[in-house]
């Protein structure tokens, strides 16, 4: 008998879990499973993930692997941040394949930035091997840590973290709200063994959705609880966080009744997200508002929210790549068209307080968008 395939043991794993909590699961609970569990999940398995052409197998592109000038402009943003707070140590969360580390690293040393330590948290074992690979060069400043320690500084990137963590599913039902869940399902030989499943809740957006249609959505505990976490250890410095979403006002506007959530895999995108376990990624897009407000009642400071397009060309994008061949200058235009990743991208800075006063990111310079969180 051959062995079972990932997608095989991985729903075995979830079904476990499911009998051992009474048949229902909350779906950030399901989602973290999918994407997290130790060597089945989607993010932890070793399937290729990161690339630009489906060719390669990959599943979708970030910016860094879009262009090496993407790392090269946020690099010139953290030179800015270690210069103005006094630190001398980068977190990178989630880093990929190391190309935004590679990318900021090279252009740190290009301004003769001195850099103690570029500190990586990643769950990844096999992401791990990737990232040491690439980054060789830079092997005496970088290191791979499990968890945060009780206290750091620095400079925070995360470049498509927010949108990887899970959310809770709320859908509206002839006016009355659920939680949507999973279940077992009635199976059928082959089929699937997951189906979505409802239970009233009193859990809500967090701004009232007008209109007495059917309306489903997400909510982000997790990503709020992210920058909770950070505020409570976190005393120097500045964080980026680079995603897709919207806004409270735009993410929960009535017409987006169907939410964000969406699955990934072979640059092709779905709505389901309880098929092809542990074959594709599962996201949704980030409530900036809610990560923003998080973060002020931990006590950090919002230091700007604009477009990537438009914090890409206040570090100084267009300079920094003006002898880049033609074809690297057609993959620029793709992180700053407003109808690519552009305007769909986000940028949010934090800071703590004691870093917050006396100089403002020049990502932020020009175009902020604070006023609209």
């Amino acid at each position: 008998m051959s062995e079972p395939s990932l997608p095989e043991r991985l729903k075995a794993h979830i079904v476990r879990e499911l009998q051992s909590q009474g048949g229902w699961l909350p779906f950030d609970r399901f989602m973290a499973l999918a994407l997290y569990t130790p060597g089945l999940g989607y993010y932890a398995n070793d399937t290729v993930k990161f690339g630009a052409m489906p060719g390669s197998g990959s599943d979708f592109v970030t910016a860094p692997e879009l262009s090496p000038w993407f790392g090269r402009a946020l690099g010139r943003q953290v030179a800015q941040v270690l210069r103005a707070t006094g630190t001398d140590t980068v977190w990178e969360f989630g880093a990929g394949t190391g190309a935004l580390a590679h990318q900021v690293l090279t252009q740190l040393q290009a301004d003769g930035v001195a850099l103690r330590r570029y500190r990586i948290v990643d769950l990844s074992g096999t992401l791990r091997a990737r990232q040491r690979e690439r980054l060789q060069a830079f092997a005496g400043v970088v290191e791979w840590v499990d968890q945060l320690p009780e206290s750091l500084d620095g400079v925070l990137l995360g470049n498509e973290v927010l949108d990887a963590m899970p959310v809770q599913l709320l859908v509206r039902l002839n006016g009355v709200w659920h939680e949507r869940g999973v279940a077992l399902a009635l199976q059928a030989d082959g089929a699937e063994p997951f189906a979505w499943a409802d239970r009233p809740t009193d859990l809500r957006p967090p701004v009232d959705v007008p209109g007495a249609h059917d309306y489903l959505t997400e909510i982000h505990p997790q990503a709020e609880a992210f920058v909770r976490t950070l505020a409570e250890r976190w005393q120097r410095g500045a964080a980026f966080f680079i995603d897709y979403g919207f806004p409270e006002g735009e993410y929960y506007h009535p017409q987006r009744h169907m939410g964000t959530l969406i699955c990934h895999r072979g640059h092709r995108s779905d709505p389901d997200p309880l098929t092809d376990l542990g074959l594709k990624d599962i996201t949704a897009h980030v409530n900036f508002t809610g990560v923003a407000l998080a973060a002020q009642d931990a006590g950090l400071q919002v230091m700007g929210y604009t477009s990537q397009g438009r914090f890409l060309l206040n570090t100084g994008l267009l300079d920094l790549a003006a002898a880049a061949p033609l074809a690297d200058r057609a993959h620029l235009a793709k992180l700053v068209n407003e109808h690519e990743m552009g305007e769909l991208f986000k940028v949010l800075a934090l800071a703590p307080m004691a870093s917050a006063e006396g100089w403002l990111p020049v990502g932020f310079a020009q175009g902020d968008r604070t006023h609209t969180l």
